[in-house]
């Protein structure tokens, strides 16, 4: 199991789709190769592990390093809505498609759901968290024409943390 990495005080708390290979050995997330592309981003916008916290819509590496079934999700939606409960961040980043679409209960894909505000819900918190949903760091090692539009979600995340006097 791959808990989380971070900060769990942090006001800042992303969520990403499921360990891989790197982070089952190691047992935190986002310490692979896609875990090093999110350090860069992070420390893009002056944010890193010390300051935010990270962990999974899954926490095991599905068979075969697949993307989670529908199944599985539904499994643990439970788990990580307790756990964005139990961290209260002020906000939510979402880290690919399959993480956006769980949290945000949407069949929207990620390139449609990023570039815009979102709210999260639950019935443990007292009110709504901002989300953004941006694309992940592996597809963007895959596909790295897409790191502009990163890029401006990621500082459309910082404009945020900049306007709001409790980070």
């Amino acid at each position: 199991t791959v808990f989380a990495d971070g900060n769990s005080s942090a006001k800042i708390m992303l969520i990403g789709e499921a360990p891989g290979a790197e982070e089952d050995k190691i047992g935190k997330p986002f310490v692979g190769l896609a875990g090093k592309l999110l350090d860069k981003m992070l420390a893009a916008i002056n944010l890193d592990r010390t300051k935010v916290y990270i962990s999974n819509v899954i926490p095991w590496r599905p068979p075969g390093n697949r993307a989670p079934d529908n199944e599985e999700i539904l499994q643990c939606m439970p788990f990580i809505q307790k756990h964005i409960e139990l961290i209260q961040p002020l906000i939510l980043i979402l880290l690919g498609g399959t993480a956006s679409k769980a949290i945000l209960t949407t069949n929207i894909g990620i390139t449609k759901l990023r570039g815009s505000w979102h709210n999260y819900s639950s019935l443990g918190l007292n009110k709504s968290i901002l989300t953004r949903a941006i694309f992940h760091p592996a597809f963007l090692l895959r596909s790295p024409e897409h790191k502009k539009e990163t890029w401006q979600d990621l500082l459309e995340i910082k404009k945020k943390i900049t306007e709001n006097e409790n980070f």
